[in-house]
């Protein structure tokens, strides 16, 4: 004869083993790096980490590096300022429960993340790289190297027009696919009457998947594009 109690134990059993396999499943994200930009503070990110936070990310999926002095000028790409970046991937690759990472940067952001993820060898662990705002050809208000190079910012290892550092990232892979934000408002990146080097918008990154346009400015860009940098890291 068989046991009906026993039957519906099991039976309720293997449902809730489905039930909390597939809950762990779905709860699998990346971990996502969120890299401010030039003088910049994690808190410029709030938009952003509210929606993931919403979205169920835990707080220890999300890293949110604080880097560089207080001094626009004087922050680059070498030394003090390559290293809280460097830490938070490293960190965010080996707590993440997918193996991989998201990255989304700001401004000087988008090339600092960039470069450590190369001089990491990590972007086969990089999913999707999102650059929002950033200066990936260069700033005509720094100049075009070696001419008119006055500050560390627009030194060799800064965001002068073909300076040797954009040289070095340029078309190198960085992420599995990545996607480009940039406004052609942008009193940053546009700050000379022109957004374009080359005859390209300087924040379109070297074979990107997609780039998207929004008449936000250069720190709003940043601030209201939340919910397009979650579609793009997803």
């Amino acid at each position: 004869m068989i046991n009906t109690t026993t039957t519906l134990k099991k039976a309720l059993l293997s449902f809730m083993l489905i039930f909390a396999s597939q809950s762990v499943y779905a709860a699998c994200v990346d971990s996502v790096v969120l890299v401010h930009g030039n003088t910049g503070t994690p808190s410029d990110w709030d938009n952003t980490y509210d929606l993931l936070k919403a979205k169920n990310y835990k707080d220890s999926e999300i890293f949110r590096p604080s880097w560089g002095g207080s001094s626009a000028s004087s922050n680059n790409h070498s030394g003090s300022e390559e290293t809280p970046v460097k830490n938070a991937i490293n960190s965010a690759i080996a707590s993440s429960c997918t193996g991989k990472i998201d990255i989304i940067g700001h401004s000087m952001g988008v090339t600092l993340a960039a470069q450590q993820v190369i001089k990491l060898g990590k972007s086969n662990k990089v999913d999707a790289f999102v650059g929002i705002a950033g200066a990936y050809r260069g700033l005509w208000t720094c100049g075009a190297y070696p001419w008119n190079v006055w500050t560390p910012t627009c030194g060799v290892n800064g965001l002068s027009v073909s300076s040797p550092f954009l040289d070095w990232l340029y078309g190198k892979n960085i992420a599995d696919r990545v996607y480009s934000i940039k406004s052609w408002s942008d009193q940053i990146v546009c700050g000379s009457g022109t957004c374009r080097v080359g005859g390209i918008h300087s924040s379109q990154i070297a074979n990107e998947n997609a780039t998207y346009s929004y008449a936000l400015g250069h720190f709003g860009l940043q601030t209201y594009t939340a919910s397009k940098q979650f579609s793009l890291i997803k």
